[in-house]
This record gives structure tokens, C-alpha cells and sequence, in this order.
């Protein structure tokens, strides 16, 4: 019998994860680590990485193997959820109801305000002095 896997691609700042879904025990394999916690370090970025399998009840129906690079590690955090989102929809269109109502299945578009000249930083200005 051959193993179904199911795919998906997130987007978030600079980081981009692409999932990859096949039914199985809910091991996760992030970057060759075989544990979500020591590549994620942090247990808030790991509850909001696998926000979408914690609202469907589907922990351990599925093995998550998952290449993830660029930016930082919040940026990968939500481009791992809006992966798994996305490999959980191209394996049961019903679930889309549930991850739309939660907000998952939108990619976050907001990026940093590029620095402008003559100032030092995006917005804040340099100090001025009337006299």
C-alpha cells in the first residue's frame, strides 16, 4: 500500500515552509531535527505552529516532515502554520470551514518598512533642534 502524502507551502516575512502531510502517529521532522521543540525553542512559537492540528483534534493522525528556511524563527513559525493549513486542506476539503473561521488559511502580508534616507530608521526621525 503506498503512504498518501499531502503538500503545502507557507509564506510569513522572509521564511518560506513547505510540508509535506502523510497519516501517521503525529511525529514532526523539522530541518532533519527530529524534534519540534529544540528547533522552534520557544513553546509559544510551538503552540502557534501547530495551531491548525490543535483546532481539527488531529495531533496524532499525521506525520509532519517540514523544510523551513529564511528569516527569523517567529517568521518560520507562521509559515509552518499556514503550511500545515494548507497540506490539511489538499487532504480533506472539508476542514476548510473550520481553518477559514480561525484565520488560517490567509497568509500574513505584513512586511518591514524599508529605511528611508535622510532619517534613522522607517519612520523616526533624526532629533531637531530649533535653536
Amino acid at each position: 500500500m503506498k503512504k498518501e502524502s499531502f503538500t503545502g507551502i507557507g509564506r510569513r516575512k522572509n521564511s518560506t515552509a513547505r510540508v509535506y502531510l502523510s497519516h501517521g502517529s503525529g511525529k514532526f521532522v523539522i530541518n532533519k531535527k527530529s524534534d519540534i521543540n529544540s528547533y522552534l525553542k520557544r513553546e509559544s512559537l510551538v503552540i502557534h505552529a501547530t495551531k491548525p492540528l490543535d483546532i481539527l483534534n488531529l495531533k496524532d493522525k499525521y506525520d509532519l516532515t517540514i523544510n523551513v528556511s529564511g528569516g527569523g524563527l517567529t517568521g518560520q513559525a507562521g509559515a509552518i502554520q499556514l503550511g500545515i493549513a494548507r497540506a490539511l486542506l489538499n487532504s480533506d476539503e472539508e476542514f476548510r470551514s473550520q481553518l477559514k473561521s480561525h484565520g488560517l488559511l490567509t497568509r500574513d502580508s505584513r512586511e518591514v518598512e524599508r529605511k528611508k534616507y535622510g532619517q534613522p530608521g522607517a519612520r523616526k526621525k533624526f532629533q531637531f533642534s530649533k535653536r
